[in-house]
């Protein structure tokens, strides 16, 4: 359960290696007050990609207190072409940075972030110290 200002989300913890590479690739939709979080093992920069994904991501980087320090709107992008190699189809992705140090990262519907005004400087309500104890 996560709450961003004031506006409640169910979303699919991502707490592992596997999980946070897959995220929401493959998807072609996301419920309204629904989609995932990510959790890393330690605050660092992060930079996020739309690999696989078939419908535009809001993404939101929170510290490690759950403070949003970036957020993008993330849009879809071509699918690996059939010449292409995976390392070619990964470099040509746009890439949608943190900014800061983030440990935590929230995946909603597109659309979702502008219409509930989240903005660095938020805090979001989750339970940050219980889902870091959880990742791998």
């Amino acid at each position: 359960r996560v709450v961003m200002n004031g506006h409640t989300f169910w979303l699919e913890p991502a707490l592992d290696d596997a999980t946070r590479i897959r995220g929401l690739g493959g998807r072609e939709s996301i419920p309204a007050d629904e989609g995932m979080l990510f959790v890393f093992p330690r605050p660092m920069q992060l930079s996020f990609v739309m690999r696989d994904c078939l419908t535009d991501i809001d993404i939101a980087f929170l510290d490690p207190a759950g403070r949003v320090v970036a957020v993008h709107e993330m849009k879809t992008e071509p699918p690996q072409r059939p010449d292409e190699s995976a390392q070619d189809y990964e470099l040509r992705l746009k890439q949608y940075p943190s900014r800061y140090a983030s440990q935590i990262v929230v995946e909603v519907a597109p659309g979702t972030l502008r219409r509930l005004n989240v903005k660095p400087g938020d805090l979001v309500q989750l339970d940050a110290e219980g889902l870091k104890k959880r990742v791998r």
